[in-house]
């Protein structure tokens, strides 16, 4: 993949849209194309962290996993699809992964190492900042979804969830389809994973918006028809 064709996927997050030309040369032109089949682990939480990454095609899964014989439990905590960045945080304490990563898909990843990064910092200290402002953008995003947890009725949550996958959470440029519909690449099973409730539940809830011509149930996704009504469920 090309320096030109990374910068066309990237330029649709608003990340790495808002940042100077030459660090988002230096990103594009630096990083190095990975592929990954599905299922194939990426990082596991622990590993020794090398720099961050770009998803440029397919998804990757971040996942917590409960390692306790066998209890073993294993959560999908979030889904990271192009143009999205992960893998930030260790960039700034320099401990270990927190989490694993692994492909949900056949996933294309762009990965700027971090021997790339410090040598970015070294020459331009100023950068520090823009790479900050990538992790208060996650940052933001965690704390609404424990508020969320906390505050909200299940069939609200999921609603909410489905609105915010919808618009990209609120991180990319291109603007949510409020005309014409819209298809989220998530199963009922990721789903259940991420909001920590049954399969039977969520099941149920997508039923109901079903049979009120909010969405389409497909199988391995969901087909967004009234988004600006799902709004208004979701209180957003």
């Amino acid at each position: 993949m090309q320096a030109s064709q990374i910068h066309r996927t990237l330029s649709r997050g608003k990340w790495y849209a808002n940042l100077s030309a030459p660090l988002q040369s230096a990103l594009a032109e630096q990083g190095q194309v990975r592929q990954l089949p599905s299922g194939q682990r990426l990082f596991s939480r622990g590993d020794c962290a090398d720099g961050i990454y770009a998803v440029l095609n397919g998804c990757v899964q971040i996942v917590g996993t409960s390692r306790s014989g066998v209890d073993d439990k294993r959560v999908i905590l979030t889904l990271i699809e192009p143009p999205d960045w992960f893998g930030e945080i260790c960039l700034f304490d320099r401990q270990p992964r927190t989490h694993d990563a692994i492909a949900d898909e056949p996933a294309t990843l762009l990965h700027v190492r971090q021997y790339t990064l410090d040598t970015l910092f070294a020459q331009h200290p100023h950068y520090w900042r823009e790479f900050g402002l990538l992790l208060t953008q996650k940052i933001r995003l965690m704390f609404g979804a424990i508020e969320d947890a906390a505050l909200l009725p299940t069939p609200i949550r999921l609603i909410r969830r489905l609105v915010q996958m919808t618009e990209g959470y609120g991180i990319r440029c291109e603007q949510s389809g409020i005309l014409g519909s819209r298809t989220v690449n998530v199963s009922q099973e990721k789903l259940s994973s991420i909001l920590a409730i049954s399969r039977q539940t969520v099941n149920q809830i997508l039923k109901e918006l079903e049979n009120e011509n909010l969405i389409g149930i497909r199988r391995g996704s969901l087909e967004i028809l009234d988004l600006q009504t799902l709004k208004q469920k979701a209180q957003l």
